[in-house]
């Protein structure tokens, strides 16, 4: 059958783990993911020989599985003078004669060497494609000698759609008003910035003229909240314009100060009437 109605009643069952699997890879996406339930399979080393790995659950292209408490697996002991890295990884496997389906924590053994140690190679055929063994990595063991290093995890969480549509509803905007650099008729720059998930968006205009700037002269104004300032200093903002003042850039730095600058070579004084927008990282 080319076409089949899964979620129908079809007068006798119908529904197998290919359908469940494809509807949920689908939505979650067709890679492997840990999703943000119970401990989110965190992991330490109980000792030297064994890796505990916490509640939690995942989705192996499309397969759910549930860990629903620690489950712990053996890791082998280094060999003095050699580096070593193990690959942790959640495995599912298929029996093709009686089609059941399993999923273990398997530790695979890396290649002990002097030199850099590299990580073993995975099953990394998609289950969507009809394999029978499937790996997801989890953590990676480096071991130099016998002394076990950190655990390097291998995986991504994802983020629930809450936490998503959080990160795209815009907070309510800001505006800030600033008389320091007011030249005459108390005129006043006004700043409208809005943070949406990691975007900052900003808007700028003057009710007057500001003070002039000298040739060389960098004014600043702020300083912006700190959930508005920049990831790193942004650089010159084309998009604000300053008439009358070609030669003038302006920037917002990381402690959310704006400055206003003009370029040592400008001949004289300019006036600036800012107005203009931009966005940035936050």
């Amino acid at each position: 059958m080319t076409v089949e109605l899964i979620t129908g009643f079809a007068g006798t069952p119908h529904i197998g783990s290919d359908d469940i699997g494809a509807f949920q890879a689908g939505i979650v996406g067709p890679g492997d993911y840990a999703l943000a339930t119970g401990n989110q399979l965190k992991a330490t080393m109980s000792n030297a020989n064994t890796i505990a790995i916490q509640s939690g659950d995942a989705v192996l292209n499309g397969r759910h599985v549930h860990l629903t408490g620690t489950t712990t697996a053996t890791v082998q002991s280094g060999t003095q003078g050699q580096k070593r890295n193990d690959k942790v990884v959640l495995r599912y496997t298929k029996n093709t004669t009686t089609g059941v389906e399993t999923c273990s924590i398997v530790v695979i053994k890396g290649t002990a060497t002097t030199g850099t140690a590299a990580d073993p190679a995975h099953n990394t055929d998609s289950i969507l494609n009809g394999v029978a063994t499937h790996d997801m990595p989890l953590y990676r063991i480096p071991l130099d000698g016998i002394i076990v290093g950190t655990l390097v995890p291998l995986f991504n969480v994802l983020k629930p759609m809450a936490d998503v549509w959080d990160s795209l509803t815009p907070a309510a905007p800001q505006t800030f008003r600033w008389t320091d650099l007011a030249a005459s008729g108390n005129p006043q720059l006004v700043i409208v910035a809005c943070a949406v998930g990691k975007f900052v968006y900003c808007w700028c205009t003057c009710t007057g003229n500001l003070t002039s700037l000298s040739p060389g002269r960098d004014d600043k104004i702020g300083p912006l909240p700190e959930e508005l300032r920049p990831a790193d200093t942004f650089p010159d903002i084309d998009e604000w314009y300053l008439v009358s003042a070609p030669t003038e850039s302006v920037s917002v730095s990381r402690d959310g100060y704006i400055h206003f600058r003009t370029s040592s070579q400008s001949s004289s004084s300019t006036s600036r009437y800012p107005r203009g927008h931009a966005v940035w990282l936050r």
